[in-house]
């Protein structure tokens, strides 16, 4: 039997709520003797609709002066769950934090705030952050002052953030993925007031630039979109992160030429639907290819950029990435199915022989293209012979590596009231198939590496032997070679003399004859 949906309908009840107060600032209800103050909520029907207001750009400093002493001689901890969106957005959160004097620490006991930076993408992910409140709460028990936060994706659940209110009292502060600068105003809000403040924006607010961010390694993030507005059935993010809005050409490259200047050796630009840039810049004709095109001059050695959507990745991007360069061959693009109809269900505006197409003209431009994806089996009403159909196109496309999912309903998608026919059983049996035809193309991939000369952007030591060193090829490939940790975050040359499926080994060079 398939798994069954969670059942909210018990957290929306709050005829044990008293409402203290009610003003132009929001309400003030008591729970089980824990006030609350909801600034907003969540409301998914808001979350829904794609306004046509102009988005504005805002350029304020994002720590007024008197909160910068909040933190002094106070730590901070904060935990990330899901995408590299998410932990983009950590990376501002730890930067506005530092600048109101909080400092670092991996200690829970240390911390002074905690904040969950959640995902709402698959249901595990959903239950790993209310396990972890559950040990939380241990904790605040024995430290009063803690101040525990939720924020991220699963903040704009109406469900989830009636389900803490309810059943997790203990929390101090929830807000969503639209309104993360407001940070200080919520933690001086949850210290002098000692109430759980709830201030969840339903529709996205303006893009907010010059926040700060906190970045570590040789590696940098930068976000050049918000939200999207593709509407696959399964999918959770067009509520979560809102309508598509693009961050200014101008912007996202002074950003990146920071980076450059501070000696970032690798950028990846993301969004939710990152080669969508530019289609909401309202009297512009500004591409992500041609955004591609104006980072590829940068001094920047190496550019990725996650996540594309097949229906927007056009001819004039696949024209600039093909210049090479900067610009690494190796392209994430998820296809979910190999059977037209299950896409057309899933609502992915594309066929098999779309993207299939679309897979041609990558690799005719560009030889060593090196192509990753996202893939889910077991979605409503899947057949043995459509899955069979996303096994033949893994084989005809060839997929370096894959992430593959047991399809996992959503509260509030379409795909959610579909009957999920597919038994678990089955779903797991097709997940092991598909894992073992990605490991075999995998294995494949790495044997062409056999005898060549790759460049390594090595990231540190090997978890098993501190004597071997870990890096990445431009194509993503893992690389394990024998070196000294002086070498991290550099660049070096490395001779493929073994292979493994999702990793290759091989021995330090001088001097390239020819690096791939």
């Amino acid at each position: 039997m398939s798994k069954e949906i969670k059942d909210y309908s018990k957290y929306f009840d709050f005829s044990d709520a008293k409402v203290i107060s009610e003003d132009e600032t929001g309400k003030k209800i008591r729970i089980r003797g824990r006030e609350i103050h909801i600034i907003s909520e969540p409301n998914q029907r808001e979350e829904k609709k794609r306004g046509k207001q102009d988005v504005q750009v805002v350029y304020e400093e994002s720590i007024p002066e008197d909160m910068r002493m909040i933190g002094i001689g106070k730590h901070y901890l904060v935990y990330t769950f899901g995408c590299q969106m998410n932990e983009h957005d950590s990376e501002t959160i730890k930067g506005m934090l530092e600048q109101m004097g909080y400092q670092a620490t991996e200690s829970r006991e240390e911390a002074d705030i905690i904040l969950l930076n959640t995902c709402a993408i698959r249901e595990n992910a959903e239950d790993r952050v209310f396990g972890e409140l559950g040990h939380l709460k241990t904790l605040k028990l024995e430290n009063p002052g803690l101040l525990l936060g939720v924020c991220g994706c699963m903040s704009q659940e109406e469900g989830v953030v009636n389900r803490i209110m309810q059943k997790h009292g203990f929390v101090d502060m929830i807000f969503g993925t639209h309104n993360i600068h407001r940070l200080p105003y919520l933690i001086q809000e949850s210290l002098f007031s000692k109430e759980m403040v709830v201030e969840v924006w339903s529709k996205e607010g303006d893009i907010v630039e010059n926040l700060p961010k906190k970045r570590q390694g040789m590696r940098g993030w930068v976000n050049i979109m918000y939200g999207c507005d593709k509407f696959c059935t399964y999918c959770i993010v067009p509520f979560t992160r809102g309508k598509e809005r693009s961050r200014l050409p101008q912007d996202v490259i002074a950003e990146v030429r920071e980076l450059a200047r501070q000696g970032f050796k690798e950028i990846t630009l993301l969004g939710q639907n990152v080669n969508a840039y530019g289609k909401d810049l309202t009297g512009m004709n500004y591409t992500f290819g041609d955004l591609m095109d104006d980072i590829s001059k940068i001094d920047i050695p190496r550019v990725r950029f996650t996540t594309s959507h097949p229906r927007d990745f056009d001819d004039r991007l696949i024209e600039v990435l093909a210049k090479g360069g900067n610009l690494v061959e190796h392209i994430h693009l998820p296809v979910q199915s190999g059977s037209s109809a299950v896409l057309k269900k899933m609502s992915r505006k594309y066929t098999r022989e779309l993207y299939l197409d679309l897979v041609g003209r990558i690799k005719t431009a560009i030889p060593h293209a090196v192509l990753t994806t996202d893939i889910i089996v077991g979605f409503p009403g899947e057949t043995d012979e459509q899955f069979e159909e996303t096994l033949s196109l893994v084989r005809e496309v060839g997929f370096d590596s894959a992430f593959t999912f047991i399809y996992s309903p959503r509260e509030g998608t379409p795909a959610a009231v579909m009957e999920d026919n597919v038994p678990m059983e089955v779903k797991k049996e097709r997940l092991q198939r598909l894992n073992k035809t990605i490991k075999d193309y995998s294995l494949i991939g790495s044997e062409k590496f056999l005898g060549q000369v790759v460049e390594v952007l090595v990231e540190g030591e090997s978890k098993n032997n501190a004597t071997v060193l870990a890096g990445r090829t431009r194509s993503n490939k893992l690389v394990h070679f024998e070196g000294s940790a002086d070498m991290i975050g550099q660049f070096v040359h490395v001779q493929i003399t073994d292979y493994k499926t999702f990793y290759i080994k091989g021995d330090l060079v001088p001097e390239p004859v020819i690096a791939y």
